[in-house]
């Protein structure tokens, strides 16, 4: 069982409707919610893409060149769902997926995918040669995805999500509002430390401090990370 199985099937047996994952663009005023089965959805069409495109097996490496936003997280659950193991360095990778800014960092990998981070999860119209566009690439995939095997020790990395949703102090039913990076050299990394607690994710990218009182009233937000 993967990583991806051990957060996401909870979840979709719960309550598959439940929003899992907001995000939050200061910049651009964007605000863009996906239920388990909506985040689940674009988890499946990622790990087909890597699996049936790329060849990506259990145990072969994904570079993740993002910030946090709704689509890394698909990608995050859609590399861990092929057995992939994550990290933050292209060199030696399978496959790199990063945003335009930071192609020239993903040169090390034996595929590049650029993410174009769009709100609403648009593709990016121009890329150099070579650089593959991940929306547009991974729609005509299936929302299902049967796993295989996993290349990673997946009970410690999902005891230390547990063990740091625990010292976040979350639990089931919980909302948390982060604005900080993901750390994805770390096993109890934010993301699937919300999920393995059976909470929800704000997400706030370049966040306005003046926006973020109203915002956790609004968003009914019991605890933050800033």
């Amino acid at each position: 069982m993967t990583i991806t199985d051990q957060v996401l099937g909870p979840l979709l047996r719960a309550d598959p409707a439940r929003p899992r994952i907001t995000h939050y663009d200061d910049a651009t005023g964007s605000r863009i919610e996906l239920s388990g089965a909506t985040l689940t959805n674009w988890a499946a069409k990622t790990a087909n893409w890597l699996r049936d495109e790329l060849d990506v097996q259990p145990g072969d490496t994904v570079a993740v060149l993002l910030p946090p936003h709704w689509q890394t997280a698909g990608v995050l659950l859609g590399a861990w769902w092929c057995g992939a193991t994550v990290t933050a360095s292209a060199a030696g990778a399978q496959v790199a997926l990063c945003g335009l800014e930071r192609i020239s960092e993903a040169t090390g990998a034996d595929e590049v995918a650029a993410v174009g981070l769009d709100a609403l999860g648009a593709g990016i119209p121009v890329l150099p040669p070579g650089v593959r566009d991940y929306a547009s690439e991974v729609r005509v995939h299936g929302d299902t995805f049967a796993s295989g095997g996993s290349g990673q020790d997946v009970e410690t990395i999902i005891a230390a999500a547990r063990a740091r949703a625990t010292a976040l102090g979350l639990a089931a039913g919980d909302r948390l509002l982060c604005t900080t990076s993901w750390d994805l050299t770390v096993p109890g990394e934010v993301l699937l430390a919300v999920l393995a607690a059976d909470a929800s994710l704000v997400q706030c990218t370049g966040a306005d401090p003046a926006a973020l009182t109203d915002r956790c009233t609004a968003e009914r937000i019991t605890t933050t990370l800033s």
